[in-house]
């Protein structure tokens, strides 16, 4: 973790403003995650993986930044099961906003990019989540309301995707590959709006990868 990410990979930015710094490794806060700067399949990255026992879905890094209670979140990211991972891993990737402190409480969108080509529709279907720790992990949400946090979207396994996430009070929008229309629409966050950080998530069993991150605090 000693050498520094490209100054592109990572930026923070204000509305209207010209980058501020850019984020480099030693400036990432961990939670039960390895992080390394690489260069992955063209683009300078951060790659992060789990550390053993990985948590209970809090395994991230914090970005340093300013505040990030409303405003857009962009990022590429790429995720594939981990050499050695079990059947059940999905490469599981995305983004926390929201973070509370120690990361006992956040929001979060994730991707399962082994989905998004399954020849089960019921899998292709749970492609995109939302969850929010710890109270509504994505077993309750599936149990409680099923269906209504999680949705279709074209991914590949191990490929860069591009994700953008918009959050207004009680609601988010995420959307993949540049469409204009989200592919999952949140209308009901769990955790009251409050002012937090944004951070990289990895779920189990999962080989990560971070590039290209904006983070546009609204005013």
């Amino acid at each position: 973790m000693t050498d520094y990410l490209a100054a592109a990979a990572i930026l923070w930015l204000l509305p209207g403003a010209s980058p501020i710094c850019g984020q480099t490794l030693d400036k990432l806060k961990l939670h039960n995650v390895r992080a390394e700067s690489a260069t992955y399949r063209g683009k300078q990255a951060i790659h992060v993986t789990e550390m053993p026992g990985g948590g209970q879905g809090e395994s991230l890094a914090i970005v340093d930044g300013p505040g990030f209670q409303d405003g857009a979140i962009e990022v590429d990211l790429a995720g594939s099961p981990a050499p050695g991972a079990n059947d059940a891993a999905r490469g599981f990737i995305g983004v926390a906003f929201r973070v509370q402190a120690d990361a006992g409480k956040f929001e979060l969108f994730y991707l399962r990019p082994t989905n998004g080509h399954a020849e089960d529709q019921v899998r292709r279907n749970h492609s995109t989540q939302y969850v929010s720790f710890p109270d509504w992990p994505w077993q309750r949400t599936r149990q409680e309301t099923p269906g209504l946090y999680e949705s279709y979207a074209d991914l590949e396994s191990g490929a860069w995707t591009k994700v953008k996430i918009t959050v207004s009070g009680a609601k988010a929008r995420l959307y993949v590959n540049g469409a204009e229309q989200p592919c999952l629409l949140v209308n009901d966050l769990k955790i009251a709006p409050v002012k937090g950080t944004v951070a990289l998530w990895i779920g189990p069993g999962t080989d990560g990868y971070f590039a290209n991150l904006r983070v546009l605090p609204q005013r």
